[in-house]
């Protein structure tokens, strides 16, 4: 049996070294010899120009910004800063809520109720929320208010508003 395996792996050894693989061999080398890679070339690099950001100094859109009086004598619309404040001027116009009305004397008032569970009588002329609004018509069914705002520019605007009735 062991000389059995000999004569076969001496079969093989010479199988695979004999001659019969020339052609092969020649065939590899002809098929790599006219075979040569191109590399294209880099493209050209421009210099690098960097960008300088100069706009640190204008305000963040993302922040709400403060409602502040113009001090600039534009001569436009503005906010009368010396009157007296009124109770309901220190409430967010969003926290406030109409809840009913009263007639007294032929003059129609309207029933505010705070966030802090006051509550106020309001009538055309009086000021509500902190935009500066004052009451321009009081209805059955809502208090409608001209506030003044100052926008992006820092320029005053008129904006119309309203309280409806709150149904319990």
């Amino acid at each position: 049996m062991k000389q059995l395996i000999m004569v076969v792996v001496l079969l093989s050894l010479t199988a695979c070294s004999g001659s019969g693989h020339d052609d092969l061999v020649q065939f590899v080398k002809e098929s790599g010899a006219n075979m040569r890679g191109k590399v294209e070339s880099l493209p050209e690099m421009k210099p690098y120009q960097p960008f300088s950001y100069n706009a640190y100094d204008l305000a963040d859109p993302f922040k709400p910004r403060k409602m502040k009086p113009s001090t600039g004598g534009g001569g436009g619309l503005q906010p009368d800063m010396t009157r007296p404040k009124e109770p309901l001027e220190s409430f967010a116009l969003e926290t406030l809520k109409m809840v009913g009305v009263l007639k007294q004397k032929n003059e129609i008032y309207a029933v505010i109720k705070t966030p802090e569970n006051t509550i106020y009588r309001v009538h055309t002329g009086n000021y509500v929320g902190q935009n500066f609004g004052k009451v321009v018509a009081v209805t059955d069914t809502e208090v409608k208010l001209k506030e003044i705002v100052e926008d992006s520019t820092g320029d005053w605007a008129e904006r119309d508003s309203t309280l409806t009735l709150q149904e319990q």
